[in-house]
């Protein structure tokens, strides 16, 4: 007897169930960062510091799981965008230009893991030069940032990742582009995505010039209550005895959020912030002697994506409140001897300048 089923019941099937985004318990400061970034992929991306076992990769993978699908150029190993010229690889650029119909499909954002152990040529990709040779065709091999773009980059113990791919890394997430160099032959290709680190602050830091290219930087921490603790362990035994059925329990909040996300982006470039506001953001980074202008820029950023996020086309105090100690901690100057955390400091400044 043949059981009909619906297609949205066989990709379920198909692809492994993820924890529900709005069903996480908590962590809210990395929750937050995550979304802004979501909005305004420009933010430049979230490091997470904290304890073994807090829930960062599940939330990173159910933020993936939330975001709507995208529409990409069919057969394009990209994720190039029919659309934004910004986003489409150099043979789609030119299908385009030579008006050249585009077949288009949906699909759902990559959210790639990039392993420890990962070469650059896996990372970047790779040029084929006998083949570039023998038949002057540009054979390229992609990477993990072509799989990457429009989409999520995912790297756990970020902080024990070698110091030249990160830079690499750091480097695609800010210019939106990948460029691959092998003997005097250049292929470049879109890589535009959320680069999202993680790390525990026992193994080691990041160098401060790599933390500092990061544009969030979110700690969180174990939940000490007990009451939170025994919700959270019900929770998953829940979602690992019947995950279909937890995730339909959730499936009006993941919408609820999945339409707030798509309105958000709507309304970023209408969003505005008063100079007077402008003013004080800087005032309060040159008062914390922080190191150049990125401070400044992914606050800017940062609080008109959450005015966005509330559905206002105006950016307040209280935004530039809730996000300038995500922006801001880890590019303060280290001083061994000092008690204080970096983001109450960089908070008692902000109220001592807005007062």
């Amino acid at each position: 007897m043949k059981t009909l089923m619906t297609e949205q019941a066989v990709q379920k099937m198909e692809s492994r169930p993820v924890f529900p985004f709005t069903a996480i318990v908590g962590q809210e400061e990395m929750k937050l960062a995550l979304l802004l970034n979501v909005i305004d992929p420009k933010i430049g991306g979230v490091m997470v510091m904290g304890d073994r076992g807090t829930g960062k990769s599940t939330t990173v993978r159910a933020l993936s799981d939330l975001l709507p699908d995208m529409t990409i150029v069919a057969n394009d190993p990209f994720n190039s965008d029919p659309e934004d010229a910004e986003l489409m690889s150099e043979e789609v650029a030119k299908k385009v230009y030579e008006n050249q119909t585009l077949e288009t499909e949906s699909k759902k954002i990559p959210m790639i893991d990039l392993p420890l152990g990962a070469t650059e040529d896996r990372v970047c990709g790779t040029i084929d030069m006998e083949k570039a040779l023998s038949e002057g065709i540009k054979a390229f091999e992609p990477g993990l940032l072509a799989s990457a773009n429009r989409g999520i980059l995912y790297v756990d113990e970020v902080n024990l990742l070698d110091d030249h791919l990160v830079d690499v890394l750091l480097d695609s997430a800010a210019s939106g582009w990948n460029t691959v160099e092998r003997e005097g032959i250049s292929i470049s290709h879109p890589a535009r995505f959320i680069l999202v680190g993680s790390g525990n602050p026992e193994e080691g830091e990041l160098r401060p010039q790599l933390l500092d290219r990061f544009g969030m930087h979110a700690e969180i921490g174990t939940v000490k209550e007990p009451e939170l603790r025994v919700q959270i362990v019900e929770q998953r035994a829940s979602f690992d005895e019947t995950p279909i059925d937890f995730r339909n329990a959730y499936q009006q909040p993941q919408t609820l959020l999945r339409n707030k996300i798509v309105k958000a982006r709507e309304l970023l470039n209408a969003v505005e912030l008063d100079y007077d506001l402008r003013v004080k953001i800087s005032q309060i980074c040159s008062e914390l002697n922080v190191d150049g202008l990125r401070g400044d820029i992914v606050t800017n950023r940062a609080a008109k994506a959450l005015a966005a996020f509330e559905g206002r086309n105006k950016a307040e105090e209280q935004d530039i409140f809730r996000v300038i100690p995500l922006c801001l901690r880890h590019r303060l100057r280290k001083d061994p001897l000092e008690t204080i955390d970096s983001g109450d400091k960089v908070r008692d400044t902000f109220r001592r300048i807005f007062s």
